[in-house]
């Protein structure tokens, strides 16, 4: 038996698959003390109102060999749209990347990009590879960039869900 064998990698992947895991109603119940009927109703309305997208497994990178996330910074020119179009469609099928968005604020960056790596090596030899060689008009497209590889120690790392729970209690006054 091993982390990355196929069973176990068909039910991570299953876990994320819509209404595979659901919460655990007793467990919630003990930590909240609130009825089974309210909690249940509560998660219903947060599904139905769209808050709850799903419930899925959290798992840790690095024992499955992945050590490095890739943060990278662009300045892009949106008028190349062929190039735009074409590491558009590249990043939708790639793997490794996690988030591809749009950013502003100081400095001319306006995309960011997430990827995840085994190290640093293979980040270059994918990007060149599946990218540069894949895009040769990425050169104007990509005016500079950024990249930041994200490392160990984690001096903090909390899920975006509890920190935004945080924020709420503490807007309202509930902590």
């Amino acid at each position: 038996m091993s982390l990355t064998d196929l069973v176990r990698i068909n039910i991570l992947d299953a876990l994320l698959k819509k209404n595979s895991v659901v919460p655990n109603i007793r467990q919630i119940k003990r930590y909240t003390g609130y009825h089974k009927a309210t909690i249940k109703g509560s998660l219903g309305f947060m599904q139905k109102e769209g808050l709850l997208e799903g419930f899925g497994p959290k798992i840790d990178l690095r024992k499955l060999g992945y050590n490095l996330e890739v943060i990278a910074m662009w300045q892009a020119d949106f008028s190349k749209k062929d190039a735009l179009n074409k590491i558009l469609e590249i990043n939708m099928s790639d793997p490794h990347t996690y988030r591809l968005s749009s950013v502003t604020g100081p400095g001319n960056w306006n995309l960011i990009v997430r990827h995840i790596y085994r190290d640093i090596e293979s980040y270059h030899q994918w990007m060149r590879k599946n990218y540069y060689e894949v895009v040769p008009e990425i050169y104007d497209f990509i005016r500079d960039r950024q990249v930041f590889y994200e490392i160990e120690p984690h001096y903090k790392a909390v899920s975006r869900t509890g920190a935004i729970i945080k924020l709420i209690k503490m807007e309202k006054g509930l902590e």
